[in-house]
């Protein structure tokens, strides 16, 4: 007998259909629902699924998440981390810590993407939105000026939804990129990853490694992240053909790649998976009407914390552009933008992921001695340390085409410390007295916040997604709200 569906029917006609409730598509529904636009989402899956590799969420993220009013209740199911270390068994050899950066969360939260899933889906709920779940998307047709997708329900039934633009969430296996015709290369490398979610009896040592670790020894890779609810996530290259770790080990590779034999017990097991981490990033990030986002646009080495984190900037990249030309407010070809901006941020990404992975893995012993030496050296320099810390943080993450001459450039991310943004309007900062008039809620002039911010030496425009628009725009925000077309990332003239 076919299943009831759970939800209502699907609508027939939307804005905007975005494929796959992950982390990305969750963030994307979210912002469009609380931009007001008309959208639907579509997951193949009954519920949140389990055993995802995510496990930090990073502060630009949480930046982000800041905005559709997420990151405060986030921040307090995780468990706030200083950073990230390197050792070689007892012995430090580098380590990127957050404290310093200028960011209100100078920390990593360690959070599993599960959790981050959850808050993200009652915030959509909150904002009166649903997620339309084992519902799966077979196909699209060009409908002019959008798509017409084919849905098939859980009752069984396949429905017909036209939408104006798709936009794919769903995954390495995307089925939206290849019915679009979108390329995906890049490498599968042959390394097997197992991943597992524990519950271990701390010994003696465990004080001393309570942030994420990546040891680096001859027996080779191991990471260890603390997490939320007393669990630690436990990462690790493994032979072909290894099966799901079990307790014994999990301690095994503790004490063999580890800080120290006996470390730990391991009391439980609660999720066990292998995994390839394939490295490859969409030739296309839009084909007409159709978008990719998430792991369907970029996949890559989880090293480092990025994956889960890079796809929901790319959500909030795109959720303020759809709504601009939705509204008429900015032409289509504001986004192409969206390419523009975020696929050579997936490129370097990957590029930086799959060199540390590779160098992290190496085998040969003499190899990964002078590996150990030269990023104890590197620890040791001045300003390295704070470099990779920000990189990580992906607080250096920037869409400027101007030299940096010491001026603000527009791409660039504006720290919320300096000015402090408003939901996803758009913000204009304006130098204001010396009091602190910029901890309030500012001035509305329809999608402007006009905030007065001390010390601000040029006036500042700031997108919904944090970027400086332009610097030195005029005071009036009526001017500038009449004007705003030119500040948007438009293609450059051919």
């Amino acid at each position: 007998m076919p299943k009831a569906p759970a939800n209502p029917p699907i609508p027939r006609t939307t804005d905007v259909l975005i494929c796959g409730a992950g982390p990305t598509g969750l963030a994307l529904a979210a912002s469009l629902r609380q931009l007001g636009v008309d959208h639907v989402l579509i997951d193949r899956h009954d519920a949140v699924r389990p055993g995802s590799k995510a496990a930090a969420v990073q502060p630009r993220t949480l930046e982000y998440l800041d905005r559709i009013d997420v990151g405060a209740s986030l921040v307090k199911e995780g468990r706030k981390g200083r950073g990230f270390c390197l050792h070689d068994g007892e012995q430090p050899l580098l380590q990127a810590c957050y404290d310093g950066l200028d960011t209100p969360h100078p920390y990593i939260l360690l959070a599993s993407q599960q959790t981050t899933e959850r808050h993200l889906t009652r915030r959509l709920e909150a904002l009166g939105g649903t997620v339309y779940r084992e519902h799966r998307l077979l196909g699209f047709t060009p409908d002019f000026p959008g798509v017409t997708v084919t849905v098939a329900g859980p009752d069984g039934v396949l429905r017909a939804v036209t939408a104006r633009y798709l936009v794919g969430c769903d995954g390495l296996h995307s089925t939206v990129r290849t019915a679009a015709g979108i390329a995906f290369p890049g490498e599968a490398p042959e390394q097997l990853f197992a991943l597992a979610d524990v519950r271990l009896k701390a010994g003696p040592q465990a004080a001393a490694h309570e942030d994420t670790t990546f040891f680096l020894s001859e027996a080779g890779l191991l990471l260890l992240s603390p997490l939320a609810e007393g669990l630690h996530r436990l990462v690790a290259p493994v032979p072909p053909g290894s099966a799901t770790l079990r307790a014994e080990d999990v301690e095994e590779l503790l004490a063999r790649r580890g800080p120290a034999d006996g470390w730990a017990q391991v009391e439980e097991v609660v999720t066990s998976s292998t995994y390839r981490a394939q490295e490859r990033v969409a030739d296309r990030f839009r084909a007409g009407p159709v978008f990719v986002a998430g792991d369907a646009a970029h996949t890559h080495s989880p090293a480092g914390g990025q994956g889960m984190n890079t796809g929901i900037q790319d959500a909030g990249n795109l959720a303020w552009k759809l709504h601009a030309v939705l509204s008429g407010a900015a032409p289509d070809a504001l986004l192409d933008s969206y390419h523009s901006e975020r696929q050579p941020v997936a490129a370097r990404l990957i590029s930086f992921t799959g060199q540390f992975a590779r160098i992290a893995t190496l085998h040969d012993p003499a190899s990964g001695r002078l590996r150990n030496a030269l990023l104890a050296a590197a620890g040791s320099t001045p300003g390295v340390t704070d470099r990779l810390a920000r990189s990580l943080a992906q607080l250096d993450i920037g869409y400027s085409r101007e030299p940096d001459l010491g001026t603000p450039r527009p791409g660039t991310r504006v720290p919320p410390l300096a000015v402090p943004p408003d939901g996803l309007h758009w913000t204009l900062a304006l130098p204001g007295p010396g009091t602190a008039q910029h901890d309030g809620p500012g001035k509305r002039h329809g999608p402007l916040t006009v905030r007065h911010v001390p010390d601000l030496k040029t006036t500042l425009l700031v997108r919904p997604d944090g970027h400086l628009a332009g610097a030195g725009v005029p005071a009036d925000p009526y001017d500038v709200a009449a004007r705003l077309g030119q500040y948007l990332p438009l293609p450059l003239p051919q």
